[in-house]
């Protein structure tokens, strides 16, 4: 007689068959880091594996979490408007200072996400019935981030196309070879807003509505750069 699992107990039962898939061997951390890129391809299984909030696992997060976000921030703060300003202005006049810019705001923007877009997400789970902790809510936003981060390998290009007329007014930088680019920023953050909802929607086992409900506090602010991106605001 087949007995069916309830939710909690089903979300534990496919939380530990992923655990099972993975090498004892392997120290928790290791095994952290290796689930980042596979969140690009298999980010069911990475998001359940979230299920489990010792401190053990946590701990074993922070790392892999931290150089995702500052990644991320720096491919973020890197496409900004300010950015593309920055040597109009006399104290930016060595392109260096643009990679020391860069790195500060990218830490700032990584903790304003981890913190502050973090709470949005933990706020919108818990109105939608979710039990998970704050620091699980990070995690999952954390791991979502991975796009975003992954757009970075965008830049070097782009900076060999055009140069530093990407850091000044009326430069080069325009036409359908920036817009290509843009697209595909804009591409790589659409990627990271689906990821927040799959990774909702596979760590509380809720429908794809529930899911897009519960993350809608956070996407807010990349829904409003999405529609800046496409000037319908």
């Amino acid at each position: 007689m087949r007995i069916a699992l309830s939710g909690d107990r089903a979300r534990r039962a496919y939380a530990a068959g992923v655990e099972a898939s993975v090498d004892p061997g392997v120290s928790r951390e290791r095994v952290w880091w290796l689930r980042a890129p596979l969140v690009l391809w298999s980010p069911r299984a990475v998001f359940a594996a979230l299920r489990d909030e010792s401190n053990a696992a946590a701990e074993a997060r922070q790392e892999p979490i931290l150089a995702i976000l500052l990644l991320a921030g720096f491919s973020v703060v890197l496409g900004t408007s300010i950015a593309g300003t920055l040597l109009d202005e006399p104290s930016y006049d060595d392109p260096l200072l643009i990679a020391v810019w860069a790195f500060l705001g990218g830490a700032m923007y990584a903790a304003a996400s981890y913190f502050f877009v973090g709470a949005l997400l933990h706020a919108g789970l818990r109105l939608a019935g979710g039990e998970g902790a704050y620091r699980r809510a990070r995690h999952l936003l954390g791991y979502a981030s991975v796009p975003l981060a992954l757009s970075l390998l965008v830049w070097p290009v782009r900076v060999a196309v055009y140069g530093e007329d990407l850091f000044r007014r009326g430069g080069t930088d325009t036409g359908a070879g920036n817009a290509a680019f843009e697209a595909i920023e804009t591409a790589f953050l659409a990627w990271a807003v689906i990821l927040v909802v799959v990774g909702v929607r596979s760590v509380e086992s809720w429908s794809w509505a529930r899911a897009l409900a519960a993350s809608s506090p956070a996407l807010a602010l990349p829904a409003l750069a999405l529609a800046r991106a496409y000037g319908l605001s």
